[in-house]
């Protein structure tokens, strides 16, 4: 099953340095890790935003929230997620 999601970060800006630093390798480590399994086959930065739009490929909702919920930034994120269906006039779908 196909998600969108939009990931809008919020790190507090008196949040010790090191663990931010800490926090956002982190965040890179899962992100690569949950790319290169497959679940998140596509991730773009929102341009001027620290934010992200991406797809997901998972089996079913909860999968995705145990997915979102296991990234380090989890916490400071607001998150927005629409699933999403075939589109009968998808070019792939007119075989």
């Amino acid at each position: 099953m196909l998600f969108h999601v939009h990931m809008e970060v919020a790190i507090p800006h008196d949040l010790d340095p090191d663990r931010r630093a800490a926090l956002i390798a982190e965040e890179k480590s899962r992100a690569l890790e949950l790319q290169r399994s497959g679940v998140w086959p596509h991730l773009w930065r929102v341009v001027g935003e620290y934010a992200n739009i991406s797809i997901f490929d998972v089996e079913s909702g909860d999968d995705l929230h145990a997915l979102l919920s296991s990234l380090p930034l989890f916490p400071y994120m607001k998150i927005d997620v629409t699933p999403l269906a075939t589109h009968p006039s998808d070019l792939r779908e007119q075989s």
